[in-house]
């Protein structure tokens, strides 16, 4: 991690990180998404929600050690970390695939409606581009410095869905990982293209937070033995307090690209 991406998250509260995956990963998880969504068909997506304009796929951690290797890498989680402190873990691992000409853009938004805290920040979410992200396919806007206000959108915007004045898009190729705070009020724009636009998003939070997706009871059991102790670890899966937590309430639905 650079100084210069230190300053960019801690600034503009993201950074892109160009070329992270090479291709042939790119592929591989691209094959694997499309097996998902030819096998689960309808269903694809109700584990967590369904959209209109857009197939999605939820709780990937489970669905393919190619995923899971994704989440764990230590240069992503060193990002994780430089938002978050040192107590983090996954809250939920999805693939969100904008689909062709669906002319639906979302509204500014902090995911989970999460407002930074006495303790500091407690979400942080890294976007993977499977597909180039381009000014017309869905790509996401941003407005840099947001994370900072510790406010959300719709209690200073007239319209959350309307431009704001100082929002910038978010354009890359495939491969590209972008590390986002995901205090900053940020949306996925409308696919205006004739193809699908993919990205995986694993969302982390502070490990005294609820997960969006509670692993514990959605991963597989044959898949939660065979798991090194670094991810039962950042799943949370031998934790009381996240078993406590989740116990309260869920992570919340919010938004997740």
């Amino acid at each position: 991690m650079t100084l210069d991406e230190r300053s960019q998250l801690d600034e503009l509260g993201y950074c892109h990180l160009h070329g992270f995956l090479d291709s042939g990963r790119v592929w591989e998880l691209n094959q694997r998404v499309e097996e998902l969504f030819e096998a689960e068909g309808d269903r694809a997506g109700c584990e967590f929600r369904q959209e209109e304009g857009a197939r999605r796929l939820a709780n990937v951690a489970g669905k393919g050690e190619l995923f899971r290797e994704c989440i764990v890498m230590p240069a992503i989680l060193e990002y994780i970390g430089h938002v978050l402190g040192p107590e983090f873990k996954l809250s939920s691992l999805n693939v969100r695939s904008a689909s062709p000409h669906n002319g639906i853009s979302q509204p500014l938004h902090a995911d989970v409606g999460a407002v930074a805290d006495e303790f500091g920040y407690w979400v942080c979410n890294t976007v993977w581009m499977l597909d180039d992200f381009t000014a017309d396919n869905g790509a996401i806007r941003v407005v840099p410095g947001s994370h900072i206000w510790r406010k959300l959108p719709q209690e200073a915007m007239d319209d959350p869905s309307a431009a704001h004045p100082r929002e910038r898009l978010i354009t890359g190729r495939a491969g590209d990982v972008v590390v986002m705070n995901a205090h900053a009020w940020h949306g996925g724009t409308a696919n205006n293209t004739g193809a699908h636009r993919r990205a995986m998003h694993a969302f982390y939070c502070r490990r005294d937070k609820p997960q969006q997706q509670y692993q514990k009871q959605l991963l597989p059991a044959e898949v939660q033995e065979g798991l090194s102790p670094r991810l039962r670890q950042l799943l949370a899966l031998d934790d009381p307090l996240n078993d406590a937590l989740s116990a309260t309430g869920s992570g919340g639905s919010g938004f997740l690209k």
